[in-house]
């Protein structure tokens, strides 16, 4: 392989929801052997958290069930249209993202490496439901929910990724 299986996740800021799956994605390709083989970064479709830490809240969520946020030095960037022909998987959290990526997309083969996030998740029964709220308006209960979001279609991204890494050859 001549470099790593790409992965950006997308939400609007890039503090609550795309960081939040870049850390338990990053996690959870390392759990099924695959971090070696992929990489998993995120951002936003805006620059409004430019620079900024995630959220406080997406960090106390991830801290509560178990993951190592100690020493995590994500900051906030925005989406560039350039970052494509190196990607292979990008994830939208809701579908005004996956809108805005589309429209981002150079190539039609571009255009095929959006998808949402929640796809991945088999108990979401339909392309309607798989938007993700921004937590960031919201208390804890939003967060839970992110992470519970989150957490839910992770292992259907390791599946993707795995058998995207086995087409390659």
């Amino acid at each position: 392989m001549d470099r790593p299986y790409r992965i950006t996740v997308v939400c609007t800021g890039n503090i609550c929801r795309s960081p939040m799956a870049e850390l338990v994605l990053r996690e959870r390709l390392d759990a099924a052997g695959l971090g070696d083989q992929a990489v998993v970064d995120s951002a936003g479709t805006t620059a409004w958290e430019e620079g900024n830490p995630p959220d406080p809240r997406t960090v106390d969520v991830l801290r509560r069930h178990g993951h190592d946020v100690d020493g995590w030095q994500h900051r906030a960037r925005v989406m560039e249209r350039s970052w494509f022909p190196e990607t292979d998987l990008v994830l939208a959290a809701d579908h005004g993202h996956f809108s805005t990526l589309r429209r981002m997309a150079p190539t039609p083969a571009d255009k095929d490496k959006v998808h949402m996030l929640r796809a991945f998740d088999p108990a979401v029964p339909s392309e309607a439901e798989q938007g993700m709220d921004d937590p960031w308006y919201g208390d804890e209960a939003g967060f839970e929910r992110t992470y519970a979001e989150v957490d839910g279609a992770a292992d259907g991204v390791v599946d993707r990724v795995r058998a995207d890494l086995a087409s390659r050859g």
